[in-house]
C-alpha cells in the first residue's frame, strides 16, 4: 500500500475512520479466526482468576499506608467504578463479539486514531500488570518456602535493582511469566481448564482468611479510620483500581467463547459481584486484624497477619501456598489478554501481520505470546512493584472510559446494532462511570501521568509512520495480488 494511496483522503477522514462492526464480525473473512471453546463458567473464573489474587494478596501493602482503615472505602469506590464500565463492557460485548477488547469497540465508536490511543492504555494495562502481579510472586514463594523448607531464595535473585533492598533480578517473576507463556502456546481451553481450578483453590483459601481474621476482629484498629482524610482514600483508590482489569480480559475473549452475545455479559457481571464481594470482606477484616501502620513494607501481608493471630505458621503457609496458585491465575489471564489486543491490532494492519499468525495446530498467537513473554520478563526482572502499580491504574482508567462513551456513541450511530445485554439506567449509568473513573484518575500522581503520556506519545508516533499506511481500512487493502506469493508479508 503506497503513501500516496493512504494519503488520498484527507488526513481528518482517514485518522477517524471506523471499523464496520459486520465486518469486525466476519472473522475469517478478513483474516485468522480463533477457535470458540470456552463456556460461562470458564470465562467468568476468567474474570475472577484476573482480578482476586492481584489487589488482594499484595497491593494492601501499598494502599493501606496511604489511607489507613479506610482503605475498605477505597475498595468500593475503585469497585464502582469498575462495576459501572463493567455493566458498559457487557453491552459492548455482547454487540461486537471479537478479540481486541476496548481497542475493537473504540475502532468501531470512536475512530482509527482514537483506537491507537486506546490500544497504548491496554499494552501498558496488560502488559505492566502482568509484571507488577509477577514481582509479588516472588515475595509468596519465599514465604511458601520458608515455612515448608527452611529455605528462602537471596535477596540478589528475588529483588529488582531498583528496589528498597537492591537485587540483581527478580528470578521468581521470571520462571513465572514462562510457565504461563507455554500454557497460553499449548492452547485457550487447556490455559482456561487451568485457570478454573487455580480460581477455586485461591477463593478457598481467602474463605479461610476471612474466617480466621473475623476471630481477632479489633474495633480499636479501626478507630483512626481516615488518617489522610479524602485524599487518602483517593490516593489509595488509585492504586488498587489496577486490581479491576480481569473485568476487561473477560472482553479480551470474545473470538474464543461460546455464545458470545450471551455468554460475556453474564461472565462480566458475575465475575463483578464476587470479586468486589471477596475484596471488601479480606479489607475488613484485614485491617481490623492488626494495626494500619504496620501494612507498610510487610511483604506477604494476608500469611503474616494469620501467623500473627494464631500462633503458628501453618495458616500462612496456606495463604502463601495460595496466593501463589492465585498470582500464576491472574498472571496467565492478563497475559491472554495482552495477546489477543495484539492479534486483533494485527489483524487490523495496526502492526505487522505477524502478529495476527495462528498457530494451525493449537489455534494460538504463537509469535505474539514469545513477544509478550520477553517484554514482560524483563520488566518483571528489573523493576519494581511500587513503580508499577500506578501505571496500570491510569491505563485501566483511560480505558474504562473510553468504553463508557463508547456505549453513548454507538447508541446514537447504530441504535440497530443487535445486542445481548443493554445498559439499565441508560444514559445515566456510562455518565456515572466517566465520572467515577475522573474521580479516581485524579487521586493518581503527576509523575504517573508524565510517564502515561510519555508512552501514548510513542505508540501515537508508531501510527503515524507506520500504521495508518498499513491500516487494512485503507483503499485497496483488502484486495490480494494473485501473483504475489505472500499477500500479506510486508503489512
Amino acid at each position: 500500500m503506497s503513501a500516496a494511496a493512504s494519503g488520498s483522503a484527507g488526513l481528518g477522514t482517514q485518522l477517524f475512520r471506523r471499523k464496520p462492526v459486520n465486518h469486525m464480525r466476519a472473522g475469517v473473512e478478513h483474516g485468522a479466526e480463533l477457535k470458540r471453546t470456552i463456556g460461562t463458567f470458564q470465562l467468568t473464573m476468567f474474570g475472577v482468576g484476573a482480578t482476586v489474587g492481584t489487589g488482594i494478596f499484595f497491593v494492601l501493602s501499598e494502599a493501606v499506608p496511604k489511607s489507613g482503615p479506610s482503605v475498605v472505602i477505597s475498595f468500593l469506590i475503585a469497585g464502582v467504578a469498575a462495576g459501572l464500565a463493567a455493566i458498559c463492557y457487557a453491552e459492548l460485548a455482547s454487540a461486537i463479539p471479537v478479540s481486541g477488547s476496548t481497542y475493537s469497540y473504540a475502532y468501531a465508536a470512536l475512530g482509527e486514531v482514537v483506537a491507537m490511543g486506546v490500544a497504548a492504555c491496554l499494552l501498558l494495562e496488560y502488559g505492566v500488570s502482568t509484571a507488577a502481579v509477577a514481582v509479588g510472586w516472588s515475595q509468596y514463594l519465599n514465604k511458601l518456602s520458608d515455612n515448608l523448607f527452611g529455605f528462602q531464595l537471596p535477596s540478589a535473585l528475588s529483588h529488582a535493582p531498583w528496589d528498597d533492598d537492591p537485587g540483581v533480578l527478580n528470578l521468581p517473576a521470571v520462571i513465572l511469566v514462562v510457565l504461563c507463556a507455554l500454557l497460553l502456546i499449548r492452547g485457550a481451553s487447556e490455559s482456561a481448564a487451568v485457570n478454573t481450578v487455580m480460581v477455586v483453590i485461591k477463593l478457598s483459601v481467602l474463605a479461610m482468611f476471612i474466617v480466621i481474621a473475623f476471630t481477632a476482629f479489633d474495633t480499636d484498629n479501626l478507630a483512626d479510620f481516615a488518617p489522610f482524610g479524602v485524599s487518602g482514600i483517593g490516593a489509595a483508590a488509585g492504586t488498587i483500581f489496577f486490581s479491576f482489569i480481569g473485568l476487561d480480559a473477560v472482553s479480551t475473549a470474545g473470538e474464543e467463547v461460546k455464545d458470545p452475545q450471551r455468554t460475556m455479559p453474564r461472565a462480566i457481571i458475575f465475575a463483578l459481584l464476587t470479586v468486589v464481594t471477596i475484596y471488601v470482606l479480606v479489607a475488613l477484616t484485614a485491617v481490623a486484624a492488626q494495626p494500619w501502620q504496620e501494612f507498610e513494607g510487610q511483604e506477604a501481608g494476608l500469611a503474616q497477619i494469620l501467623e500473627n493471630i494464631v500462633g503458628s505458621s501453618w495458616p500462612g503457609t496456606v495463604v502463601a501456598a495460595g496466593a501463589v496458585i492465585s498470582i500464576f491465575s491472574v498472571t496467565l489471564v492478563t497475559m491472554y489478554g495482552q495477546t489477543r489486543i495484539l492479534f486483533a491490532m494485527g489483524r487490523d494492519g495496526m502492526l505487522p501481520q505477524r502478529f495476527a499468525q495462528v498457530n494451525p495446530r493449537s489455534q494460538t498467537p504463537v509469535f505474539n505470546t514469545i513477544v509478550v513473554a520477553i517484554v514482560v520478563s524483563i520488566l518483571a526482572a528489573f523493576v519494581p512493584l511500587d513503580k508499577l502499580a500506578d501505571l496500570v491504574s491510569i491505563g485501566t482508567l483511560v480505558a474504562f472510559i473510553v468504553v463508557s462513551i463508547g456505549v453513548i456513541i454507538l447508541r446514537r450511530t447504530m441504535p440497530d446494532l443487535p445486542r445481548g445485554f443493554k445498559v439499565p439506567g441508560y444514559p445515566v449509568t456510562p455518565i456515572l462511570s466517566v465520572i467515577a473513573c475522573l474521580y479516581v484518575l485524579s487521586g493518581l500522581s503527576w509523575i504517573t501521568y508524565a510517564w502515561f503520556l510519555v508512552w501514548l506519545l510513542i505508540v501515537l508516533a508508531f501510527y503515524f509512520l507506520w500504521g495508518r499506511r498499513h491500516s487494512e481500512l485503507n483503499p485497496g487493502a483488502l484486495v490480494v495480488d494473485p501473483d504475489d506469493p505472500n499477500p500479506a508479508g510486508d503489512r
